[in-house]
């Protein structure tokens, strides 16, 4: 038989072959990630629900009955706590969520998940309202980065990156408006992919900002990553957004390798807001790659201001009754940056859509010449908890928005991008700590940046080991 503790710390796909071949059990598993959950709890803060009796039970119900030849059988996941749960409250990190009713249904991507065969075991934390890059949250703790505890993990996805990267799951759920799966990707050295707008359903996620979220997974291989989004794609009508375009599945084109990719590095903003540890990640990436190519996406610096725009207004308008009401109930940082985006005028907003219109169109030629893109995901490794200022190339600019300054100008285009997290590069008391590249691909071409990301993790470049600071 097959150790449960050894199997969870490798790849979920391993942990379904060992099921079939009768080397361990579901109930097995989900144990060993129930006992890790509760190992790291104190040390990482990643869980604000566990759900143990409702993970044993279906555990119970797979070993007994289960089809063994879905993609994720018996593969633990865990999800954002901005994902509809059945029976929890799904409180966005929030204190006034509490008072709503709990969930009646799970979100449509946790039924995806478990249709094929994965096994849900709690809720994580994040930013409040999703509104941030460091899951400092004053609400339920700050979460704790597992390859430093005095780091923070990114955000607002943060507890979904420190689950994955503390080992207690194969797989985490989460959602990116501005960099929010990609900037924890990036400082918890995980692999993580924010798709198409459009792509995933949101129904049954609490919102943040209707025309910017995207939801996705994180995980530890690209193969865990792609099996995950292949088992949450398909078109749902009761969400708008939600492509109806046919979807072909990924994982089996992950080994199909780059011959024949046009791939470039993205210069000028990318590079110019990037610090040398950021540099260092991309420059190996694309040694690897064989890539020397450098274009320059002129309308990055636009497309981040819009975004900005667009965020304050849209979250600002959702969360008026309460700002009016229970102003003191939100988080400082929070309510102040909703506040201040209720007072933006409309014309702002008409404007900034039109800035991110014309910011796709140059993307768009972009990717006429170019089939993949590369850039850091984060400009430097994950700083202490707490850190209100940051110095990039020089410059001392405020930590926490400047964190997603590499992520917004492609969220407010809605491009699919993949993470690769990249350790040994980072320098001095950040040397042990990951940093990410971006793989960005043209609208509906997840399968092209899963593919780069694929050859990166082959080749020894891009890896996520689990963090042992953590003492998981």
């Amino acid at each position: 038989m097959s150790d449960p503790t050894a199997l969870l710390a490798g790849p979920g796909h391993a942990i379904t072959e060992a099921i079939r071949d009768g080397s361990t059990s579901v109930a097995a598993m989900v144990g060993a990630s129930l006992a890790a959950v509760a190992a790291t709890h104190t040390s990482i803060n990643a869980y604000t629900e566990v759900l143990s009796q409702r993970a044993m039970a279906r555990a119970a119900t797979l070993d007994r009955e289960g089809d063994r030849s879905l993609p994720l059988f018996g593969v633990p996941f865990a999800a954002k706590n901005l994902f509809d749960i059945d029976g929890l409250v799904t409180i966005a990190g929030s204190k006034i969520e509490r008072d709503a009713a709990p969930a009646t249904r799970d979100a449509i991507l946790v039924e995806r998940m478990e249709a094929a065969g994965a096994v849900l075991v709690g809720a994580l934390n994040m930013d409040e309202y999703a509104y941030g890059f460091t899951t400092e949250n004053s609400h339920y703790g700050p979460g704790r980065n597992p390859h430093d505890t005095s780091r923070i993990v990114g955000g607002s996805s943060g507890g979904s990156g420190a689950a994955v990267a503390a080992g207690t799951v194969s797989i985490a759920l989460a959602s990116d408006t501005n960099g929010s799966i990609r900037v924890p990707a990036s400082l918890c050295g995980l692999f993580g992919l924010k798709p198409t707008f459009g792509r995933l359903t949101r129904r049954g996620s609490y919102p943040f900002v209707a025309s910017l979220d995207h939801l996705g997974p994180l995980a530890r291989s690209v193969r865990d990553l792609a099996l995950a989004y292949d088992a949450m794609q398909g078109p749902d009508p009761l969400d708008p957004a939600c492509a109806r375009r046919a979807v072909e599945p990924v994982t089996p084109m992950l080994d199909g390798g780059i011959d024949g990719l046009r791939i470039a590095l993205l210069g000028g903003w990318f590079d110019a807001q990037s610090g040398d540890d950021a540099r260092a990640a991309l420059a190996v990436a694309a040694d690897a790659l064989g890539v020397r190519a450098t274009v320059e996406f002129v309308d990055a610096e636009a497309a981040r201001a819009a975004a900005f725009v667009v965020t304050n207004a849209q979250g600002a308008a959702l969360h008026l009754p309460d700002l009016r009401t229970r102003a003191k109930d939100f988080e400082p940082l929070s309510r102040d940056r909703f506040l201040a985006g209720a007072l933006i005028p409309a014309a702002w907003v008409v404007r900034a859509q039109r800035v991110r219109r014309k910011a796709a169109e140059t993307a768009a030629r972009l990717f006429a010449d170019w089939d993949v893109l590369l850039a850091p995901a984060t400009p430097c490794a994950a700083p202490p908890i707490g850190t209100e200022w940051i110095e990039i190339d020089g410059r001392r600019v405020a930590s926490r928005p400047h964190l997603g300054v590499l992520t917004q100008p492609l969220s407010a285009i809605g491009l699919p991008v993949c993470v690769a997290p990249v350790f040994g590069r980072t320098t001095g008391a950040d040397a042990h700590l990951p940093i990410g590249v971006q793989i960005v691909a043209a609208p509906w071409r997840e399968d092209l940046a899963l593919r780069v990301a694929r050859t990166l993790e082959r080749e020894g470049v891009a890896t996520a080991p689990i963090g042992r600071a953590a003492g998981a």
